[in-house]
């Protein structure tokens, strides 16, 4: 138990990268040992991942698995890294979709595959190293680090318009970083001022002391950088096009993954690091999570494209994230983590399944298809199980996420929590319509008679998805027990005693809801 785990699990994919690089890829059978040395290289990463499992105690609420090691001593830069129950699931989805992303890229991805399969494995590191770093420098090397990779994946082997995309993409989250880096700095200099102590390190940098307005004025810039990664209504616009272009594999990581960068950011650093900003703010992020829920879903209603459906429907799935996180209840913190790990096997499974059609017909348009559901009947079958996950079905994993997320709402806000279970009604109105267009009725398009239903490649990757889409949804405490310790931990740490009943004073909120004013929010101290 003493060996670094967190950093063996960070960097075995670069492993892979380096193996790669030796193989030419001039042959069908270089591309084949390419692809092969990423899916073993990832594989190895998922199963290094399952001793952070066994190694993991659920009864402490702090951090474990420490390492600890003096990188930059002029500055107090240290390589720290560390879990708590908070990050611990999103490290194993990130270990468990990488390789699933991999297979589906088989036969998808033919040009260019080594940089491929190297972009994707930096990549795995670069999120992993998100995840685990406890010190503030360390983090943002890795949250930048991230934009590189995603946004070649995007620029280089998207579709028409991916140029546009890819910039749009690394512009949006480009800006918000470089607010953070500056808040970061004044974080660090407040520490130093008190303290006398130059210090990145995350865990001394909690509770630092500082003017409330600065407070406020950091927390928003760290808010900001995050808000655009979740994305937040109205910073959201950005991820449809990022979805519609990138690859099948770069639109699963970017739902599965990348996006819970955002919300891991709150709960990590800018709620943690400045209480008395993130309650200031409550009000208004707590409306523009509903809006987020309402907008994202009757948006998803009328897409013409697939892909771009389940793309504003992560808007909509998101709000719910952020709306469980801030309620600042057991129930709702624990549902919205549990909620980003539904979000990425559920889209993530949407997203693989529309790559497959893709692959067969070349297009997404819903009214190419029409009564498919006879001719792939697999394919049809666990489209729709995908689907009944998505809107939140009983015994499905989204069930229990967005019920937790609920419930703790309607503890702290009714009003609130009735605004936001309309999004589910309304998924289940844009999921299941689109489900009716596309594989049930008469095929009306010849070329869907010819149309080849899942291989066994496609069946194996889709496999434990399922299965951990029942799983969660009929044991979910299996998930659960491993954050209650880590969640009880982070409410303390964001009710500060001065503030402790303003994050629950949602007098504004409510406000804003019964008056229908969306356009401009006012929220007042």
């Amino acid at each position: 138990m003493n060996a670094p785990i967190l950093t063996y699990v960070t960097f075995l994919p670069l492993l892979g990268v380096i193996f790669i690089m030796a193989v030419p890829q001039r042959s069908e059978a270089g591309k084949n040992v390419i692809r092969a040395i990423a899916l073993v290289a990832s594989l190895f990463t998922f199963l290094a991942s399952l001793r952070i499992y066994h190694a993991f105690d659920a009864s402490i609420g702090a951090f474990q698995l420490l390492e600890d090691h003096v990188w930059i001593p002029s500055y107090g830069i240290h390589y720290k890294l560390g879990i708590d129950g908070l990050s611990f699931w999103l490290i194993l989805l990130t270990t468990f979709l990488t390789p699933l992303t991999i297979l589906s890229t088989w036969r998808a991805i033919d040009k260019r595959v080594k940089e491929f399969q190297v972009a994707l494995l930096v990549l795995e590191t670069a999120m992993l190293g998100t995840f685990v770093a406890l010190d503030l420098f360390l983090f943002y090397v890795f949250w930048e680090l991230m934009l590189i990779p995603m946004y070649l994946i995007i620029g280089v082997w998207g579709g028409e318009r991916r140029i546009y995309a890819a910039i749009k993409f690394f512009l949006y989250t480009a800006v918000g970083s470089l607010l953070m880096l500056v808040c970061i700095i004044g974080l660090v200099y407040f520490h130093n001022e008190h303290t006398g102590h130059l210090t990145f390190d995350l865990l001394q940098l909690y509770g630092t002391s500082m003017p409330r307005i600065y407070e406020i004025l950091f927390f928003a810039a760290f808010a900001l950088a995050f808000a655009i990664k979740v994305p937040m209504f109205p910073l959201h616009t950005w991820l449809p096009d990022a979805h519609v272009e990138a690859p099948t594999a770069g639109s699963v990581i970017l739902a599965g993954i990348l996006l819970k960068m955002g919300t891991y950011g709150f709960f990590r650093f800018a709620m943690p690091l400045f209480p008395q900003g993130s309650a200031y703010f409550a009000p208004l992020i707590i409306v523009l999570s509903i809006i987020g829920i309402i907008y994202g879903a009757l948006v998803a209603m009328v897409q013409p494209d697939i892909k771009k459906l389940v793309a504003y429907s992560s808007v909509s799935h998101l709000g719910y994230c952020m709306l469980g996180l801030y309620v600042l209840t057991r129930q709702g913190v624990e549902g919205s983590v549990l909620q980003m790990i539904n979000h990425g096997i559920s889209t993530g499974a949407l997203f693989l399944l529309v790559g497959i059609v893709y692959e067969r017909r070349h297009t997404r348009l819903i009214k190419e298809y029409g009564g498919i559901a006879r001719i792939v009947p697999i394919y049809s079958t666990i489209f729709l199980i995908v689907t009944l996950s998505s809107i939140g079905f009983p015994t499905t994993n989204g069930f229990i996420g967005e019920f937790l997320i609920l419930l703790g709402a309607f503890k702290v806000n009714k009003i609130a929590a009735v605004f936001a279970a309309t999004g589910v009604i309304l998924g289940a109105v844009y999921m299941l319509w689109m489900v009716q267009r596309v594989f049930y009725g008469q095929v009306k398009n010849p070329k869907n008679l010819a149309l080849k239903d899942m291989n066994l490649r496609e069946v194996a990757y889709m496999l434990p998805l399922l299965v951990l889409i029942f799983w969660i949804g009929l044991y979910p405490n299996f998930f659960l027990k491993k954050m209650h310790s880590s969640v009880e931990h982070f409410i303390n740490q964001v009710k500060v005693e001065d503030v402790q009943e303003q994050p629950h004073n949602f007098a504004a909120a409510n406000n804003i809801l019964q008056l229908g004013e969306v356009t401009v929010l006012k929220v007042k101290e």
